[in-house]
């Protein structure tokens, strides 16, 4: 009886050991694990709640919990949650009385990062407006492109940059508006309209009534955010509103808490900046230390500074910081955890032998994608993991592709062959209701070059990455390649461009 009693006692007290040696990563599993799950759930109750639960919604839930805590630091300002509450409601107020903006219609953003930029997407979101996020570093034809292909009526820039296109703009009847220029400094170039600041401050702080946006829905456009043109012009990546919840849900699977303090210096038109970034701190709760543009020889005093512990990079970035000029002080900060992705395993493994014990959280995905990964246990080099969960949710394959003849293998059957474990495929994901692709806006030809029709049984329907993937027998997941286009180097160009 005893015997058998010791035997189960040290059975029970080897089987964590013995869990262990069969998987060294359960620990990390189980975390994300119950991480995943509590996600889930709250976005599952958010698709089901009625009337809609917006990301504006959430932003107003923040203002009602902790009005008075911190939300942006920019510079020399400092506003709180209530701050930039009362700010959206002027400014929706101006732009529905002077640029006769009123729910449905999409108004372009034409700026750099700075707290305006913010104040104007909560105001067009209070107004049941979609925001078209454009890349203020493009000028004539790209820029014309980008306003043009997702129905834009409204431009809101700042002066300087668009006064080439004009004449393009008043034949389409489009209205454009120079924000913060005050009453005696009014534009007197024709086609050019002013909302001024005066005119902002004058207009009333109190909310806005919700029945101006009761026609959004979980599918309405929440944003349009423009991807790669390196090999033609760039194309409008439609963001719906599930789909901004979704990504923004990305600080919280990587364990952000409202505690924390996130630096973004990547550009708020871009998917990083804005929906991992931006809406992820509000869904969050967390203050933001927004920067006009990147500097790496002011990165880690900015971060000692306002006590930064959650930053954002993508590779480039990582390897400017560790070609900066050691000092003695690089490890004196409060950052705990990088998110980001593009990172190359040396300049991983230089960042955290130079940097300190800061955890990164490397994930892969597109724009424009139905399917993501992320690296949640930190292994150098990995771009994501594998996990039981995220095959359960989303049906998705790395297939065999013919890089010179620039198509999928196929069988005698005429569909596609998934590669073994270890080996190089082109990652593709099912698209369906639970992992939808909602393409380009007004670009139905490019929308349907990343559709594969027939990949493994007749009438079905996968989102082609572009991407060559390589999965390990451990589940790690390896970027290879990209096919048919340049790497990802718009983003690489336009945010990354070191300020010393």
């Amino acid at each position: 009886m005893y015997v058998l009693l010791y035997t189960i006692l040290a059975g029970l007290a080897l089987l964590p050991l013995f869990l262990y040696l069969r998987n060294p990563y359960l620990m990390q599993d189980l975390r994300y694990t119950l991480t995943c799950i509590a996600v889930g759930l709250r976005i599952n109750r958010i698709k089901r709640s009625k009337p809609f639960y917006s990301m504006l919604d959430c932003f107003l839930h923040k203002v009602k919990k902790h009005p008075n805590k911190q939300f942006i630091v920019f510079e020399k300002s400092s506003y709180t949650y209530r701050d930039v509450d009362r700010q959206s409601n002027k400014l929706a107020r101006a732009l529905s009385q002077h640029a006769s903006v009123n729910e449905g219609d999409t108004v372009a953003l034409f700026m750099g990062n700075e707290p305006m930029y913010v104040f104007i997407w909560l105001a067009l979101a209070k107004l049941g407006c979609t925001a078209a996020l454009l890349n203020y570093n493009i000028r004539s034809k790209s820029l014309l492109h980008c306003f043009t292909c997702c129905g834009t009526n409204v431009l809101l820039a700042l002066r300087g940059a668009i006064e080439e296109v004009l004449p393009t703009l008043r034949e389409q009847n489009v209205s454009v508006f120079v924000l913060g220029e005050e009453e005696e400094e009014e534009c007197v170039t024709e086609g050019l309209n002013t909302l001024s600041s005066s005119r902002i401050q004058q207009a009333s702080d109190q909310p806005l009534d919700p029945q101006l946006r009761s026609k959004v829905t979980l599918k309405s456009p929440a944003l349009y955010i423009y991807t790669s043109g390196t090999t033609g012009l760039p194309k409008a990546a439609v963001i719906t509103h599930e789909r901004l919840y979704l990504a923004s849900s990305m600080q919280a699977i990587s364990g952000v808490a409202s505690d924390d303090v996130i630096y973004i210096y990547l550009p708020l038109y871009h998917t990083a900046g804005f929906m991992m970034g931006l809406t992820g701190a509000i869904e969050r709760g967390n203050t933001v230390v927004l920067r006009r543009k990147f500097s790496a020889s002011n990165f880690w005093d900015d971060c000692r500074k306002h006590k930064v512990t959650v930053i954002q990079y993508i590779g480039e970035i990582m390897r400017y910081l560790c070609n900066s000029p050691k000092k003695d002080n690089d490890r004196h900060h409060k950052v705990r955890l990088a998110l980001g992705n593009g990172l190359r395993a040396d300049t991983w493994s230089e960042f955290l032998q130079r940097f300190g014990d800061i955890r990164v959280c490397e994930c892969y995905g597109a724009t424009e994608g139905n399917v993501g990964f992320i690296n949640y246990i930190g292994k150098v080099g990995a771009i994501g993991k594998e996990h039981f969960l995220h095959k359960a949710s989303f049906s998705y394959a790395l297939i065999q592709y013919d890089t010179e003849r620039e198509e999928p293998v196929k069988d005698s059957r005429g569909f596609c062959i998934k590669v073994p474990k270890g080996e190089t495929g082109l990652l593709v994901a099912k698209i369906n209701a639970q992992a939808p692709f909602s393409g380009y806006a007004n670009n139905q030809q490019q929308t349907d070059r990343k559709k594969l029709r027939d990949v493994f049984v007749k009438g079905d329907l996968y989102f082609n990455s572009g991407d060559l993937l390589r999965i390990d027998h451990e589940g790690f997941v390896y970027f290879m390649d990209r096919i048919g286009d340049t790497f990802r180097s718009e983003m690489l160009n336009t945010m990354c461009c070191p300020v010393l």
